[in-house]
Order: structure tokens, then sequence, then C-alpha cells
């Protein structure tokens, strides 16, 4: 068995060379950089700014620091980044020209399709003329129930030529998801699919789109990609006639400030809808651009595969690839269909260079004993990304054995909140089995112990995941957070300083478990808070308890993740109302109902019934407790349970 920490792989000092990392950092090693990075953030920045070419007005300011002394969490939120800058994220995406191919969309199905350079900027310039001879103005919402296709890309730009923010969700989600999310934003316009295919079966949306339709009103247009005989009980608009309606000359993307919003994406807590997080432009393209050319080495001409769905955060991190010049190769559908070699026969017939996936995918590969370094021509592929839950040290070594013995496996972590990473790869230093390379350049990330004391040089201890200083990406807060439509980032709602700030005043903390290593990286134990976050995709507990305490049987329900076989699972215990029994039969339709009301991945791995629910004794029912208890951690604040004998019950129950 391998251990971790165990060396797997170590560039060569010709690789090394090579990277836009040592271009970048010139005689500083990576610890110095880093340092730099963050005892210098303006000058780090700014050469970042400057390196990896953002196209825009940069301004003189690079950062603006206000005062809080009694707040220190508020100084924190409200650091703004290039306060003068202007720029368009279109121009930035869209500055290459070309028959090259700038999108490959390929499916299940075996379908391709391309957008070359020059094909996506006049199809993006009339689509968002479109948008805008239909009413849609700076500000106004934007919103796509799409798989991952061109069109879901086409749409994002168009509404950011004309300032128009835009939010998607896969249309693997139930109608009630999308409505929990989508509704909060008042979305002018709403692009949709007809159908999608996942594991050789084609899913209708039609009468789902039908009641999300009908239950977010603020539309004034809904374009509907797929088939163009649509039912005469929808209101329809099919998306390439409307693209064609627009005659007049193609829109010339517009610059806005730094701080302007891009895109809403969503986080869900353990009570309520799911929160909106509203994401800035320049923050969120000037990490992505970071991370991509100085941790994973992307370059113009390079072919970038991530295995996502339009409803996860990576899915924002793939398309601004095209803002290194880089070919961006989407895949819908499942990744281990018609078997589990089908995402490597896609990096052998695309050329792919980066390949990303989840740590759950590399695990499920490794089991299945597949070899491609033996079937599949991989030699183009220089960088495997991993992320959405820790990847084990065996992940590890089956890639290096079975996949590629030269490929940089970078296992990075950050999260849907800042869109970005706190800890990455780098390649020009060494992999470690089980463990994250390096903190990413210009993030104070740290890891806290439970008084914030740090953890630095106390390897293998794990605490809190933290970052000490502000860094662009910030968002600039929850939609709705104490005032009508968009947040206030100098003055953040409660929701939001509660979620990031509550616990280390000045400090954001993010919900993740992690120790440093001693060998200058980190390794992720798995989340620290209640937010469930199985395959990388984060889900709150609030969703799935409206679907299943509807049912008649269940009186009152809790559900809390477990730590297994190198992921998260979801555990739901319920209790039973008084003659109710359970049975595979309640157990199968309390399933059914999570996943058309939520998403595949809100189905519970397994189901138990308990006599009692652990609560608080003001009957307030404790996830974190039993979440902690199950995955062999301290129980915190026992004395505040009324009866901890039932955190006992669930823990046998599991055995």
């Amino acid at each position: 068995m391998i251990q971790r920490g165990e060396i797997l792989f170590t560039p060569d000092l010709a690789r090394v060379g090579r990277t836009q990392l040592k271009e970048f950092a010139g005689t500083r090693g990576f610890e110095d950089l880093h340092s730099w990075s963050i005892t210098h953030p303006e000058d780090f920045w700014a050469s970042v700014w400057d390196f990896c070419g953002v196209v825009g007005e940069r301004g003189e300011r690079v950062i603006q620091r206000s005062q809080f002394p009694s707040d220190p969490s508020r100084e924190f939120i409200s650091t703004r980044f290039f306060p003068d800058a202007n720029l368009s994220v279109v121009e930035n995406f869209l500055r290459h020209t070309g028959q090259g191919e700038a999108i490959v969309a390929i499916d299940e199905t075996g379908s391709r399709v391309i957008r070359t350079w020059d094909e996506l900027r006049l199809r993006v310039a009339r689509l968002a003329g479109a948008l805008e001879e239909l009413g849609v103005v700076e500000g106004d919402r934007v919103v796509a129930w799409l798989p991952n296709g061109i069109e879901a890309i086409e749409i994002m730009l168009a509404a950011s030529s004309i300032g128009a923010v835009f939010s998607s969700c896969s249309p693997d989600f139930g109608a009630q998801g999308v409505l929990d999310r989508f509704s909060q934003i008042t979305p002018k316009v709403l692009i949709a699919t007809d159908s999608y295919i996942y594991g050789g079966r084609k899913f209708d949306c039609l009468e789902r789109l039908a009641v999300i339709q009908t239950g977010l009103p603020s539309l004034i247009k809904t374009l509907l990609v797929g088939s163009k005989l649509v039912d005469t009980d929808l209101i329809l608009t099919n998306y390439e006639s409307f693209i064609s309606s627009y005659t007049g000359e193609p829109i010339v993307p517009r610059r806005f400030g730094f701080d302007h919003p891009w895109y809403v994406l969503y986080s869900s807590g353990t009570t309520g809808v799911p929160k909106c997080i509203v994401h800035r432009t320049g923050g969120v393209l000037l990490q992505h651009l970071k991370e991509h050319q100085l941790h994973c080495d992307i370059r113009a001409g390079d072919r970038v595969m991530y295995f996502t769905t339009t409803g996860w955060m990576m899915w924002n991190w793939l398309v601004s690839v095209l803002a290194s010049g880089a070919t961006a190769v989407l895949y819908d559908g499942s990744p281990s269909f018609p078997s589990m070699t089908r995402l490597f026969e896609i990096c052998e017939a695309e050329r792919i260079t980066l390949l990303g996936t989840s740590a759950k995918f590399i695990d499920s590969a490794r089991k299945s004993q597949i070899a491609p370094v033996t079937t599949h021509n991989l030699t183009h592929l220089r960088t495997i990304c991993s992320t959405g839950s820790p990847l084990a040290p065996e992940g590890f070594k089956w890639v290096y054995e079975k996949v590629s013995f030269t490929v940089h496996l970078a296992s990075i972590s950050g999260g849907t909140d800042i869109c970005a990473c706190f800890v990455g790869g780098d390649p020009t230093s060494s992999v470690y089995a089980g463990e994250i390379q390096r903190a990413c350049l210009g993030m104070a990330t740290d890891v806290l112990d439970d008084s914030g004391i740090s953890l630095e040089k106390n390897f293998d201890i794990a605490g809190e995941l933290v970052c000490r200083q502000p860094f662009p990406s910030v968002p600039l807060g929850f939609w709705g957070d104490g005032v009508e439509g968009f947040p206030n980032p100098t003055n953040p709602g409660v929701k939001f300083r509660a979620a990031y700030f509550e616990r280390f005043p000045g400090i954001w903390s993010h919900g993740d478990f992690a120790s440093w290593t001693n060998h200058g990286g980190m390794t992720i134990h798995g989340r620290s808070d209640t937010t469930l976050n199985p395959g990388g995709v984060r889900i709150g507990t609030a969703e799935i308890y409206r679907v299943v305490e509807q049912h008649p049987d269940v009186l009152e329900s809790l559900v809390f993740g477990q730590d297994f076989d190198n992921d998260v699972r979801i555990i739901l215990a319920i209790r039973l109302v008084v003659g109710a029994k359970i049975s595979d039969d309640l157990i199968a339709d309390l399933k059914l109902r999570i996943r058309k009301a939520c998403t595949p991945r809100h189905v519970p791995a397994l189901v138990i019934a308990v006599a009692d629910l652990p609560r608080t004794r003001s009957n307030k029912l404790v996830e974190l407790a039993v979440f902690d208890a199950v995955n062999g951690r301290p129980v915190r604040n026992v004395e505040a349970i009324a009866n901890p004998e039932a955190i006992d019950a669930i823990v046998l129950a599991l055995k």
C-alpha cells in the first residue's frame, strides 16, 4: 500500500525551464515567489495582469484598502483590486482570430461540433445584438438550463458583451431545484434544452421546462436549444432562429469596471434555499488566468477538457481557458459510458493537453482496472487536474502507473464561493502521493486550530482552511442578502459575513478540514461544516429536507455526510410516523422523490430509520454533531445536546 507523502514524480530541469511559472518567477523558487506574492500583493497582481496579457485599461491603483479598525471582516471584504480598471471578458476570451478551433463539443452519441475563433466571435456578437434588441440591458440576468455544449458558452459571452449577468444550471436539476436558484435573481431571459443524454438514455426536459417557465414570471423570452418542433403549450423561441433574427451590426463588447458582476453561482447552506453568490468580472478572470498559466501551464494552442456540467464552478473555470488562447473541449454525458475509458478516448482523439476530472472518477477508474497507458496514445497529455474531493494516495499512484509516467498531476482545491483555488499545482516541483502541491500564488492560505493559531509548522495536524488576506475573487456578496438585488461589497449582508467571517473575524474561513505537509503542500480531509460535498458538488441539506418531509410516512429527517471510499456519501436518517415501517419500497420512493425534485447527486447512498434524532435543548436538530461522530471526530458542544444517545444510535446503525 502506498504511503501518503511518497514521491511519485519530479520534472526534469529542462521541463521546469519551459514552464510559464519559471518564466514568471525568474530566479525565485516557488516558496520565495509565494512569500513575495502575499507580502507585496500590489506588485504581484500587477505582474499577473501584465504577464497574462489582460486586455483592458488597468489604471494606476492596484489595491484600494478601506480602514475599519473595529471591524476587520468589513476591512477584508471592502478591499478593492484595480479600482480604476475597465475590461471586457469577451475581449479577453476572443482576442484570437482565424479558423482554429476555439471550442469542440462532444456528446455521448459521438456528435462533434466545433466553433472556430472567427465563428464564435461573430455568433456572440449577433446573439448580443439580439438580446439588446429584446430589451436586455446592463445588470439584467440571463440564465441557462443547458448541458455542457457550445450554446452555454455563447450565451454567457453574449450576455457579458452588454453587461448582463449570467447564471447556469445543468439539465439534470429538477424543476424545483432550478426555481430555487433562478427565481431569486429574477432573470429576464432563459435559454433551455429540450433534452439531454446520460448513460445511454435520453431525458426529456419539456415537462420540467413548463414548470420552470411558469415559476419565473420575470421572463420576457425563453429560447430553446434542440428541437424546432415546439409544444403549443409552451411559449418558446428557437435558439438558432433568435440569433438569425438580428440583422444589425455585430455588437462590439463593452468594457465595465473590474468589480462589475459577471455571473451568479450557487452554494447551499444547511437552511433555506441555495445562496446566490455574485462574482465580479475582473477578480475571477485574473484568478483563472493565474491558475491556468502559472499553476497549470496552459498556453495558446493547448487543448483543455474538464469533465463538468454547467452547474459546477469547474465549467466556469474551463471556459476561461479561451482567454489563454487554448481550445475548450466540452464533453456532455457519462464519463463511464459506454466504458470507463471514454474520457481517455477523447484525450487521444482530440490531443488533449490538460484533462480535468474528479477524485471520484480517478478512484472509479482505478477500481475498474483499466490501463490507458497501454491502450491509448496520451503523448500530448501534460497535465491532469483532480478536484471535487480529496484524491487518495492510491489515486495518485494509479495515475502514474496506469495513465502516464510523465504527467503533472495537479490536485487542486477551492470552491464555488471564490470560483477559484486556494491550493493547487506547481509544474516546477515534485508530486507527492495524497498531497496538494502548493498554496496558490497571491493567496495567504493557512490552516488554523480552534483557537485561531496557525498550524503551518504542525504538519499533518488538521484544522480550518482559511485565507488571511483579501484576494481579487472575493465575491461581491450574496444576492438579496439584506438588500434588494445586487449586494453591496463595502457593507455585505449578515449571511455573507456569517458564512465566511464568523469563526475568525477578518480572516476568510472556508469550511474545509485541512493540514499542512512537510513538503510545503496541503492535504484536504473533507468538509468542516455540514454542507454535503459528494464528488465535489456542494449540496445543502435543506434541499433534501424539503422533499423528504413531504412524505406521509416521515415525521422528520436528518441528512449528513460520511467519509466513504475516498469521497463523501450522503446518509439520510429518518424518524417515521407511528405505525410506519422502513422498507425497500419506502426507501426507493424517497430516493425517487429526491432525484425528481433535486438532482441525482442529492440522492442519499443510504437511508436508515431511527427512533429519535439528536437535537439541542431548544429542539433544533444537530447535523454537525452527527457528522463528526460518524467520521470518528470528537463531538463538539455535547452539553448543548438534549439527547446525545440518539447520536450513538446513528453511529451504531452505520456499523
